[in-house]
């Protein structure tokens, strides 16, 4: 089972997952430097691996305005940005939260998000 770290954004949750059980300990600022890769290592020195659904898909959207507070179009432009001048890589994209949780439980600090569903913890 991963650790988590449920965000709450209007009257639903967004939940955070990761593979190293330090989801429970981030600020929001750390979380907004995660996902704009700004941050690249956790504080053991594990390598932060992300990992977010298409820009498009409504989760994301989710995750991006609610919980990060920009539009998934200034998302892929910092990390078009990163990848064109040569300074970092941008998050790896998957297709579906089934394969946000596998991608997450295989992966040594890895990080993504998936949707609360009611009564899930």
């Amino acid at each position: 089972m991963l650790p988590t770290m449920a965000l709450q954004a209007d009257d639903s949750k967004v939940r955070l997952l990761d593979s190293t059980k330090n989801a429970k300990q981030l600020t929001t600022e750390t979380i907004r430097e995660i996902f704009f890769m700004r941050l690249s290592t956790w504080p053991d020195g594990t390598p932060i691996h992300v990992f977010v659904l298409p820009d498009n898909h409504p989760l994301h959207i989710r995750f991006a305005k609610e919980i990060l507070g920009v539009y998934p179009f200034q998302l892929r432009s910092a990390w078009d940005r990163l990848v064109f001048s040569g300074t970092g890589v941008s998050p790896t994209t998957v297709e579906s939260e089934e394969e946000m949780r596998a991608r997450i439980e295989s992966t040594p600090g890895a990080i993504g998000y998936t949707e609360t569903i009611s009564g899930d913890h």
